[in-house]
């Protein structure tokens, strides 16, 4: 996800209706859970080019279906919390004044040190009880490594890197991990270049 600070904002707990107003006037955006407001910061380059390569895929895959595909500033209701994932899709029928989708079918965040804890619990949590996600994903910026959480397999973790492919079943689609890190820079993508450099000279 878009790093969270993990300290709520220093003010009292505020109703859903406060937040969701709120919310709309605001410059910067912020997540909703437990009743608390937190505010959400930048992120870095790895993390935008993971996004952008996973909403490209996701969203050249899925047109002219049904199915629409959310990058960042759209949230997602979780019962009364309101979460912003990196990448989401959903195949619900939305308006064009709808600030939030509920019935998303694949979520997908990039962690951070910040993020990693309420990624990998507060959020996965609440996730696996929306009735209508099929797949979950958590991509690693700083190292090669997918972590894919499905509901057909119990929301087991499957664990994918660099030379694997990816299925997302939900969306009849396969990635190829070196495809999802593309553009990225990080030990394990610099070494995964210079091997494919030498292999072309060979």
């Amino acid at each position: 996800m878009s790093q969270v600070r993990q300290t709520p904002i220093p003010i009292p707990r505020v109703t859903e209706a406060d937040y969701l107003h709120a919310e709309q006037l605001a410059d910067t955006r912020h997540e909703f859970i437990d009743g608390v407001v937190y505010a959400m910061a930048g992120s870095g380059y790895n993390h935008n080019c993971i996004t952008v390569n996973i909403s490209s895929f996701f969203g050249d895959h899925l047109k002219g279906t049904p199915c629409a595909t959310f990058v960042a500033a759209m949230k997602v209701r979780l019962g009364r919390d309101y979460v912003y994932p990196d990448v989401v899709v959903d195949c619900s029928k939305m308006g064009g004044d709808d600030y939030f989708a509920t019935a998303p079918i694949v979520i997908v965040e990039v962690l951070s040190k910040s993020t990693r804890k309420t990624d990998t619990t507060t959020k996965l949590i609440r996730y696996i009880n929306l009735p209508s996600l099929q797949e979950y994903m958590l991509i690693e910026p700083d190292f090669v490594s997918v972590q894919v959480l499905r509901r057909v397999n119990h929301w087991q973790s499957e664990y994918f890197y660099l030379g694997d492919s990816v299925t997302l079943a939900a969306l009849d689609l396969t990635l190829a991990v070196a495809d999802i890190y593309d553009r990225v820079n990080n030990q394990d993508m610099e070494e995964f270049r210079r091997e494919g450099i030498v292999e072309v000279k060979a």
